[in-house]
């Protein structure tokens, strides 16, 4: 098959010193990420993307993946042993993971974790290697409608899968929006938002802002709670990690359920942590040992890991194929690509082939590197909870700085990222979400474009988004999606009455 011998060929361009190299400082960086309470997978990247400007872009990817899989490994240490979530898709994993520990499992909820990780991520990876050429090939038939129905489509189900934050999201994303739209209009040319700054001429940094929103709004609101790490020491040797394994396979069925829930779930986008909870919810439903669930059960530890995995894994996916990221760490390596010269989208397929299989298969390597580093050095990641995150915020503090300013060399980029930081940390407090502005801020411009190219192509007739069967349903869905919120609680009162 042409996917097999496409991934061959990846595997000879990732398999070599430099980016095996990468590979693993990667997935040391990515676990101290997760480990570390308020960063994350997004926030990592972010911070660190200014360290591969002078890499080839392949090798920047394949590092800023594997930070990404290394942070996705390390949220499940501090849940398992302190009951601290390093990453919000790992709350779920305390509700079982730290009774483990407290029985004196730890090893073993560790073990599962880890494992059951790599299973979720895997099977996403198999499921991008043989649909992504498929999906890019029909995307290839595209105009400007479809590609605008497909961000239209992103943007809304966003809303839709809010859970009662509707409003806070739309305004989250209107004000990404409007950030994107600050510069110079590429339709007519004319200054948009600049109130005479000239610095603005080229728009607000995708990499600033987010480098501001999440690292240093996460370090301010968690600095404020006053984090104190208390928890249970973990013992992982090749007994603990055998025996582990021989208890696994009886959880076949709820490692299948949670992927095919975390794949879906990644592509709508829904995300890692609602299919985290998703899965969770289903195995306690279907487990002969479901009333058992919340005191230390391995398969409450392998759901959500699984499905964290899958979802964080298969965002990618609409990244790479439609230039749609699935993910806020999606939407991060969407901007780096953007920065690299590389659009993401079916055109991909066909001019960096070279690219794209190196990529996919970075990510079999990198998960089972993944797999190897945290198997082998949880008491090492684990002590690093023992320095006082008053020492360690000022650090994360300064590289932030540093990223921002070796994007221009320019003051101005670490002043405009401390703005950012505050309104991170303002919309935090207030509990307005992050994603959906950077998802905005990220693809704002080009459905702009593709809307007023379809609006050109059409001399203004909006009935061109249900022109054709696919852009018709794919509108239908979007708007769908939108009124969800508002569906649901019209239904709701129509029950009640």
């Amino acid at each position: 098959m042409e996917e097999i011998s496409s991934l061959m060929h990846g595997f000879g361009v990732a398999l070599t010193l430099f980016n095996l190299g990468l590979m693993f400082v990667g997935i040391v960086l990515g676990v101290i990420i997760g480990v570390l309470p308020g960063l994350g997978g997004a926030n990592g990247v972010a911070i660190l993307l200014p360290l591969t400007f002078t890499m080839p872009p392949t090798s920047a990817i394949i590092m800023l993946s594997c930070i990404y899989w290394g942070a996705l490994f390390g949220g499940a240490i501090t849940s398992i042993l302190f009951n601290i979530p390093g990453e919000p898709w790992s709350v779920a994993t305390t509700f079982d993971g730290f009774p483990l520990a407290q029985k004196g499992r730890a090893g073993a909820a560790l073990t599962a974790a880890f494992t059951s990780s790599f299973v979720g991520a895997l099977v996403a990876v198999i499921m991008i290697t043989f649909l992504s050429p498929v999906i890019a090939n029909f995307a290839l038939e595209f105009g400007p409608p479809e590609f605008f129905a497909v961000y239209l489509l992103t943007f809304c189900a966003f809303v839709g899968m809010s859970k009662g934050q509707a409003l806070k999201t739309i305004a989250s994303m209107m004000v990404g929006f409007g950030l994107a739209a600050v510069g110079i209009d590429t339709v007519t040319g004319q200054v948009r938002l600049t109130f005479g700054f000239t610095s603005l001429l080229q728009g607000f940094d995708f990499l600033i802002a987010v480098i501001g929103l999440f690292g240093i709004g996460e370090i301010l609101l968690t600095l404020e709670e006053g984090l104190a790490f208390k928890g249970k020491s973990a013992k992982l040797n090749v007994k603990v990690v055998l025996e582990t394994w021989r208890e696994l396979p009886r959880y076949w069925l709820t490692s299948l359920r949670s992927s095919v829930v975390g794949c879906f779930m990644g592509i709508v986008p829904g995300g890692a942590t609602p299919a985290s909870f998703m899965s969770y919810g289903v195995a306690k439903r279907f487990s002969k040992d479901g009333e058992r669930f919340g005191t230390g059960q391995v398969e409450g530890v392998v759901a959500p890991e699984t499905a964290a995995h899958a979802a964080g894994t298969s965002a990618l996916l609409p990244m790479l194929t439609l230039g749609v990221p699935g993910s806020p760490t999606a939407a991060v390596l969407l901007g780096g690509l953007l920065i690299w010269g590389l659009q993401p989208g079916p055109l991909l397929f066909q001019e960096q082939k070279e690219f794209v299989w190196g990529l996919i298969a970075s990510m079999y390597l990198g998960n089972i590197a993944g797999l190897v580093v945290v198997l082998t050095c949880v008491p090492l990641f684990a002590a690093i909870l023992r320095v006082p995150f008053s020492i360690i915020a000022p650090i994360i503090i300064v590289v932030c700085a540093i990223g921002a300013y070796t994007v221009h060399n320019n003051m101005l980029d670490v002043y405009m990222m401390m703005v950012f930081g505050a309104a991170g940390y303002l919309m935090r407090k207030l509990n307005y979400p992050l994603a959906p502005l950077v998802l905005a801020l990220v693809l704002g411009d080009a459905a702009e474009s593709s809307f007023r190219q379809a609006m050109l192509i059409s001399a203004g007739d909006v009935s061109v988004f249900f022109s054709n069967w696919l852009v018709g349903g794919m509108t239908g869905l979007a708007l769908l999606l939108l009124f969800w919120p508002t569906i649901t609680v019209l239904l709701k009162r129509l029950r009640g009455g």
